[in-house]
């Protein structure tokens, strides 16, 4: 699950979703602000379903890279670029 494979499509792993949430991180947000606008924007059905636990996961995962960072407010925002 957190990397595709033959029978896990690139939007169903943690990794496709990861790149989808650094998307939404032009400015920092907070983890219910980035749940929010990854709600609506899944509305449209364009990405496979995430529940929020798939997204802490995969923001877990964007942390240990080094990909996004937390600001003292407690707000996500991306690291690649701040740098």
């Amino acid at each position: 699950m957190i990397l595709p494979t033959k029978h896990i499509n690139i939007s169903e792993s943690l990794i496709g979703l990861g790149g989808l949430l650094v998307k939404f991180l032009n400015e920092p947000l907070t983890i219910d602000q980035l749940w929010m606008k990854y709600s609506k924007h899944n509305k449209g059905k364009k990405f496979a379903y995430h529940n929020f636990d798939h997204v802490v996961l995969a923001l877990d995962a964007l942390y240990l890279l080094g990909l996004i960072e937390i600001n003292e407010r407690g707000e996500i925002y991306n690291a690649v670029d701040k740098a």
